[in-house]
């Protein structure tokens, strides 16, 4: 299809837009909070949350390295628990800002303190943590490996602390959060084979262990999960890793696996335009012929969650990396750079080519609340559903995609240093014949 008539194609219903705004800014997260409160005095027996089921872990990052570690369990919605792990099943589902915060506000955080070497604080001869499979430390590990939620008890400290934490670019919000005294299993977890095989290996290096996890079938949610439960790498290296920075690991590392996969590969033969919206992110997917190279523009509008001043100019940053990928952390855009990364090695390893790359990221005002990078990661991957615009040159497309765009044309070339190259570069770009 012609690029003009694609971007034609994608103009919104203004209209509709218009009502599912004034819908999603409603008032039900704060009456789902409100909710909670009963919810959880139901489930309390005691001061023990009985018939509990964990689908997922948190390791915060706060007091490195004594830092907090949590079981993440519904309350009152255990039967419906796998609905509450965060992956791709939320973006084929369709959940909006409040789909997630109402989820999040649903998802007890039952957290204690601990070493990331050690399960415990107060004794540094206490066995490491690779080596612990009891205690709170023991419990959240069997979570994070299982192949499905796990039913536990879980013995409290008082009552928890009911609220939303706004959470960051990368990780989700997190919801109430309780002291935890205690943790037992209910049943015996069950633990995918290949997970056995990279806990039993004991020379395995991490990065070694993620690939193969994913090559085996396993999407990025369940590694960084395991990833953050200190249950992969070599056995004296494991260490619990804040939730965080395991999402961008192992983002990273499955795109450094992936950039390998195609770096004999033959390019693409022509310029496609891609794009795909998803909570008030529009994101613009151009690849055009030649040897890898990557990077990410983000523009975010003025009053959207990044750059709430609804008076400034729209926020502007770029990363990028050329053949043979970075060396170095990218702080400008931090998560979203690895998970667009991903997203687009993905495409292009399942059709066998490599390609250049440029990810434009707009972010409106829409977007009020932050969900975590996994919507950065969907939008990319499922951005290739469908059809595609097509261009004669990279600059073509640029300079006509620039046109939809927050910012001008010039001062995305100051910015991008691929759109910046187009000028010295244009046969580079043109159309192979």
């Amino acid at each position: 299809m012609r690029l003009d008539d694609y971007i034609e194609d994608l103009e919104p219903d203004e209209e509709a837009e218009r009502r599912r705004l004034a819908k999603e800014k409603s008032y039900a997260i704060t009456d789902h909070i409100e909710t909670f409160e009963q919810r959880f005095d139901d489930a309390l027996s005691g001061d023990t949350l009985v018939g509990s089921t964990a689908p997922s872990i948190f390791v915060g990052r706060s007091n490195y390295p004594d830092i907090p570690v949590g079981l993440l369990s519904p309350v009152g919605d255990e039967d419906a628990a796998e609905e509450y792990v965060t992956d791709g099943d939320w973006y084929q589902q369709g959940h909006g800002i409040t789909d997630v915060l109402q989820r999040r506000t649903g998802l007890l955080n039952s957290s204690k303190h601990a070493n990331v070497d050690s399960p415990s604080i107060a004794s540094r001869l206490a066995p490491s943590v690779h080596d612990t499979w009891d205690g709170f430390v023991g419990i959240q590990r069997e979570v994070a490996i299982a192949g499905r939620p796990v039913d536990l008890e879980i013995g409290l400290d008082g009552k928890p602390d009911l609220g939303l934490d706004a959470g960051t670019d990368v990780a989700t919000p997190r919801g109430p959060r309780a002291n935890a005294r205690n943790a037992e299993l209910r049943e015996n977890p069950y633990v995918p084979k290949p997970v056995k095989k990279t806990l039993e290996d004991d020379d395995w290096q991490a990065q070694g262990a993620m690939t193969y996890l994913y090559r085996r079938g396993f999407d990025v949610y369940e590694i960084n999960t395991i990833l953050s439960a200190g249950a992969l790498g070599e056995t004296k290296q494991r260490r619990l890793v804040p939730t965080r920075w395991s999402i961008t690991a192992v983002d990273d590392t499955v795109g450094q696996f992936l950039r390998g996969r195609i770096r004999n590969a033959s390019s693409i033969d022509e310029v496609q335009v891609w794009a795909n919206e998803y909570m008030g992110n529009r994101y613009w997917v151009i690849l055009a012929p030649g040897n890898w190279e990557f990077e990410l523009v983000e523009m975010k509008a003025p009053g959207s969650i990044w750059n709430p001043n609804p008076h400034d100019d729209v926020w502007l940053q770029s990363a990028s990396e050329g053949y043979e990928g970075r060396s170095s952390y990218v702080e400008e855009t931090a998560g979203a750079y690895y998970a667009a990364r991903l997203g687009v090695l993905e495409y292009l390893e399942s059709i066998g080519r490599q390609a250049k790359c440029l990810v434009l990221r707009e972010v409106s005002d829409d977007y009020w609340a932050p969900v975590g990078v996994w919507q950065v990661r969907e939008s990319v991957r499922n951005a290739f559903e469908g059809q595609y615009g097509e261009a004669e040159t990279f600059h073509d497309a640029v300079s006509e995609v620039a046109t939809q765009l927050p910012i001008t044309y010039a001062r995305l070339q100051r910015k991008s240093e691929l759109a910046a190259g187009l000028q010295s570069n244009l046969s580079a770009f043109s159309r192979s014949t």
